[in-house]
C-alpha cells in the first residue's frame, strides 16, 4: 500500500503530539492550533508534528466540484516547517486512501509516526465516509494508548476563521479581511510568460503570470490592486490587474502586474505577488487614452499606499 510505504519511509527519531489536516493558506486558525500544539509537545517532551495531503481530499472525493487552494503544497510544507513544525508528513491522497476506515487509518500514522497523542478541532473527522469523528477518535485512542486534544475554534470578530471563509473576502477583493484571518497578506507567485505587450504599447510594461485559470489558485477578484512584487530577491511597489481586459474585448481571466520602478527584462523570471488593497473593480474604458489616464490615477494610488523604494530591506 503506497500511503504506508509513505510513512514508513518518514520515521520520527522520537514519539509524536500529531494533528491532521490540509492546513490550505496556513491561516490565522491553523497557526492557533499549531502553537498549542507546539506548546504541548515541548511540555511533553514529544515531537510536533502535522500530516497533510496532496492532492486536496475534496478533489480526489468530488472531482467534479473543484475546490480553489490558497496556497500550493511547496508552499504550505514550506509554511509549516518555517512555524517550527518538527515533521511534516506529505501524504499523497488517493481513492484507495479514501476507503481506510477511521481505525486503518489511525493505525497506520499510530504505528509509523509513533503517535502519543493527537490534537484536533471540534469538527474533526477522518476515515471512509468521515466516520472518524471526536467521539470514534477518543474510543480508538483507549484501544490504541493515545490521548486526544480537542481545541476550541480560533474566531476574529465573532467568525470562526476558515479556508472557506478566507476564499469568501478573496473574491470580493476584501484583502484588509483576507491579511486579518491569514494572519499575512496573500500571496502568489508563478513564471512571467510571453504576452500580447499591449501594456507596454500603452506605456505601461506588465509582467504576466503563469497562472492558468484551471490550476486550482484562489484569487482575489477581478479588479486593480496594490501589490508588493519580489522579483531577484528585491520588492516593489505595483499595480496588479486580475481579469479580461474588457476595454480591448473579453479575454481570457490572466494576472498582470506593472512594477513602479523596476528597469529590466521580467520575462521567464519566478515573480511573488503579494496583495495589499484594492484600488478598484475593473472595466471597460470607451478609449486607449481613457484607459492610460486610468492607469496614471492607478498609479498614483499605488504610490499613495506603498511609496516608492520598497524592498526587503525596509520592509
Amino acid at each position: 500500500m503506497e500511503i504506508e510505504q509513505e510513512l514508513a519511509n518518514i520515521g520520527p527519531q522520537g514519539e509524536t503530539l500529531l494533528t491532521i489536516g490540509v492546513f490550505d493558506g496556513v491561516h490565522a486558525g491553523h497557526r492557533y492550533l499549531l502553537e498549542t500544539l507546539q506548546q504541548q509537545a515541548a511540555e511533553k517532551n514529544l515531537l510536533s508534528g502535522v500530516v497533510t495531503f496532496n492532492p486536496h481530499p475534496q478533489s480526489v472525493l468530488h472531482p467534479h466540484n473543484q475546490l480553489l487552494w490558497l496556497s500550493d503544497p511547496e508552499d504550505r510544507v514550506k509554511s509549516l516547517q518555517k512555524l517550527g513544525i518538527n515533521l511534516v508528513a506529505v501524504l499523497t491522497f488517493t481513492p484507495e486512501v479514501a476507503q481506510l476506515s477511521a481505525q486503518e487509518f489511525t493505525s497506520l500514522v499510530k504505528k509509523h509516526l509513533r503517535m502519543r497523542s493527537i490534537m484536533v478541532g471540534p469538527d474533526f473527522t477522518l476515515g471512509r465516509g468521515q466516520e472518524g469523528n471526536i467521539h470514534l477518535l477518543h474510543a480508538l485512542g483507549r484501544e490504541m494508548k493515545f490521548s486526544v486534544e480537542v481545541i476550541s475554534p480560533y474566531t476574529i470578530n465573532g467568525e470562526v476563521v476558515s479556508s472557506t471563509l478566507i476564499r469568501q473576502a478573496l473574491a470580493q477583493g476584501d484583502m484588509e479581511k483576507v491579511r486579518r484571518l491569514m494572519g499575512h497578506y496573500f500571496q502568489i507567485g508563478g513564471k512571467i510568460i510571453a504576452s500580447d505587450r499591449r501594456g507596454r504599447i500603452l506605456g505601461f510594461p506588465t509582467a504576466n503570470l503563469d497562472i492558468p485559470i484551471t490550476s486550482g489558485q484562489a484569487l482575489p477578484g477581478n479588479g486593480i490592486y496594490a501589490t508588493i512584487t519580489q522579483v531577484d530577491d528585491k520588492q516593489f511597489p505595483s499595480a496588479t490587474n486580475i481579469g479580461t481586459r474588457p476595454t480591448f474585448g473579453e479575454g481570457e481571466k490572466n494576472v498582470e502586474t506593472h512594477l513602479l520602478n523596476y528597469k529590466g527584462d521580467l520575462y521567464g523570471k519566478e515573480i511573488r505577488v503579494e496583495f495589499m488593497q484594492k484600488l478598484r473593480d475593473e472595466q471597460r474604458f470607451p478609449s486607449s487614452e481613457e484607459l492610460k489616464a486610468q492607469i496614471r490615477k492607478d498609479i498614483r494610488e499605488v504610490e499613495a499606499i506603498l511609496g516608492f523604494g520598497v524592498n526587503s530591506a525596509e520592509r
